[in-house]
């Protein structure tokens, strides 16, 4: 019986979470193969093989810090990460000591990457993010520091490890690998054209040449994007459909982003219903809750 996924939609992604559930269950026969290319925090990949709602799972990454989270997850060391994270005295000096030091090993590299998510401002993983000051509820550094819960997503992962494969590379190259197949659905979610540069450390992405390639598969796509003159063009150019979705965020600013996908009429009431709650726009690795 699938069940509920256990883990929570990062940041400015809380929105999606209806949408990614509308679109999966909607697909007869369920999607043998989901692709999600630019997994970083992987939380639709999560959702999908958690809920059930896709045969197998296949999360790419480039950016080799957050490979080496999910490259120590699955292929046997994450009990050794778990126990790492649960046994980390966290306070400023030893956080400053683990992130000014390069990593010996994959292992290490994924618990410095972790560390640096949760205690840098924003969770930005990019150079020169400074260290949680005030943080949430004025609990400092320890303010999105949860080492039991972390730990438990992280074995939770590593229990289901059957269920995905992971691809340290370029997304561009492994959605052409799968363009052929029907039943394999493609989530893309890259570096948003605006704030991209400022969250993410590789965020140079050729959007026109990642729309062909997208245009070119054969099973389903669904993309997101910040809603822009840009985006717009090239979906129309490449024949994908559009559907702005309202959100207020946690500071009550009103914005859109904006579903893009070869057709949306699975969205129904969906896309027109309450407007949607988006969190603060800090990028959050997907596995505390």
């Amino acid at each position: 019986m699938p069940q509920r996924s256990p883990f929570r939609y990062p940041g400015g992604k809380t929105w999606l979470v209806p949408h990614i559930r509308s679109w999966l269950a909607s697909k007869t026969p369920r999607v043998s193969v989901l692709v999600e290319p630019f997994a970083g925090g992987g939380i639709v990949g999560l959702t999908a093989a958690f809920e059930d709602l896709a045969h197998h799972v296949v999360l790419v990454e480039r950016d080799p810090h957050v490979a080496a989270v999910w490259q120590t997850i699955l292929d046997g060391q994450a009990q050794w990460l778990a126990d790492h994270i649960q046994n980390f005295d966290l306070n400023p000096t030893a956080a400053r000591k683990i992130l000014d030091q390069e990593p010996l090993t994959q292992r290490e590299r994924a618990f410095t990457t972790l560390l640096r998510n949760r205690v840098q401002r924003g969770g930005i993983l990019a150079p020169g993010a400074g260290l949680l000051k005030s943080g949430e509820n004025g609990r400092g550094l320890r303010s999105r520091w949860y080492p039991e819960t972390l730990a438990r997503r992280i074995q939770d992962i590593a229990a289901m490890r059957a269920r995905f494969t992971f691809i340290a590379g370029d997304g561009n190259e492994v959605i052409r690998r799968y363009a052929a197949s029907t039943n394999t659905a493609f989530f893309v979610d890259p570096p948003y054209t605006v704030a991209a540069r400022r969250l993410y450390a590789y965020w140079q992405v050729d959007h026109r040449q990642l729309f062909g390639v997208l245009a070119g598969v054969n099973g389903d796509v669904l993309m997101t994007y910040d809603n822009t003159p840009t985006i717009t063009a090239l979906a129309r150019e490449f024949g994908f459909a559009t559907a702005p979705v309202a959100m207020k965020t946690t500071h009550h600013a009103r914005r859109t982003e904006l579903l893009v996908g070869k057709n949306l009429s699975w969205l129904g009431e969906v896309v027109n219903g309450p407007e949607a709650e988006s969190g603060s726009g800090e990028l959050e690795l997907a596995f505390p809750a």
